[in-house]
């Protein structure tokens, strides 16, 4: 009966020995900032193999796939989109910091900023602040609204880093985000401030 009592002891030591390991050596990575819940998409990387840059005044950049268009917008601004004929399937754009949206104001004035814009129907899905980004932090929201001509889901994310802050904004109609949610993603996780 001792010698059982011994091994079942000596087991129990060592599973606990095993897991006080891992637990030492599993603290050697942060999460500080790593994106989780609605944001666990987040995985800031250069872009894949093929993918444009698009640069905006000051130096912020983002990546876009094959088959998508620079197209003109805003002077200091960079905007790609999906086009389909006279349909924009999806859309993204980097503009610097212009205003009062900050990384800690960011879920309360990405929302404001779009109805003052003449958008409707403005719903925050989701919010998420000190992510980390290619060479900065950020915080983003996804929302949805509706023009004049469709209802558009969209990411939107202000990002700062050492030299400049700049808002990335991913978005597509609503009626198609499933079809273009993983591609505009990536986009984002190109972004770098």
């Amino acid at each position: 009966m001792r010698r059982t009592r011994v091994t079942v002891g000596l087991v129990a030591l060592a599973v606990g020995a095993a897991l006080l390991v891992a637990a030492i050596a599993g603290s050697g990575t942060s999460t500080h900032g790593r994106a989780s819940g609605s944001f666990a998409w987040l995985r800031p990387a250069p872009p894949p193999t093929g993918w444009k840059v698009a640069r905006i005044a000051g130096g912020s950049t983002f990546a876009y796939p094959p088959g998508w268009q620079s197209i003109k917008t805003d002077p200091g601004t960079a905007s790609a989109a999906l086009l389909r004929g006279e349909s924009t399937d999806a859309y993204l754009n980097a503009t610097p910091k212009q205003g009062a949206e900050t990384l800690a104001n960011w879920s309360r004035f990405r929302p404001q900023h779009n109805r003052h814009e003449g958008d409707q129907g403005v719903r925050l899905i989701a919010s998420s602040s000190d992510l980390t980004f290619r060479g900065g932090r950020g915080s983003c929201v996804t929302d949805t609204y509706a023009t004049s001509k469709a209802s558009y889901r969209e990411i939107a994310c202000i990002v700062s880093g050492p030299r400049s802050s700049a808002v990335m904004v991913a978005a597509a109609p609503s009626a198609l985000w499933g079809q273009q949610a993983a591609t505009l993603q990536r986009a984002v996780s190109s972004f770098v401030p």
